[in-house]
């Protein structure tokens, strides 16, 4: 039952991500009316013309990735820093929608999870002792 929940729930994640990956390139989800205050932050994100790109492209892949089951454990590792983003621009800027940033991560953090196994060769020292010899 929890391999089902997991895996509704990382294929409605990956939906999630390549939707608003997609949505930063050809813009089809309106933007909500920003703050004075977050004005400047946007406008430096639009005016260095690469970061925007660099994010869509890490959500798109990212949520492909995690949605298909062999590749889950890598998307979960390539969408982390970008959820990192997002839960800490809505504390820091928008705290009326940080309900679903919050539950985007906690599925992010779940997968990690499931999948420890699998990066702990990346953090082993005996694997790095026997790469050695």
């Amino acid at each position: 039952m929890k391999n089902k929940i997991l895996v509704a729930l990382t294929l409605l994640f990956g939906l999630i991500m390549v939707n608003f990956g997609l949505n930063k390139f050809f813009h089809y989800i309106p933007m909500p009316e920003a703050s004075p205050e977050m004005m400047p932050v946007i406008m430096a994100l639009v005016t260095t013309g690469w970061i925007l790109p660099l994010v869509a492209v890490a959500e798109i892949v990212g949520g492909i990735l995690i949605a298909i089951p062999r590749y889950r454990s890598l998307g979960a590792l390539v969408i982390l820093p970008v959820m990192v983003g997002i839960v800490v621009h809505h504390f820091a800027h928008d705290r009326a929608s940080v309900g679903l940033s919050l539950v985007l991560f906690a599925i992010n953090v779940w997968v990690i999870y499931e999948n420890r196994e699998k990066y702990l060769p990346m953090v082993s020292t005996t694997s790095i002792q026997n790469q050695g010899a």
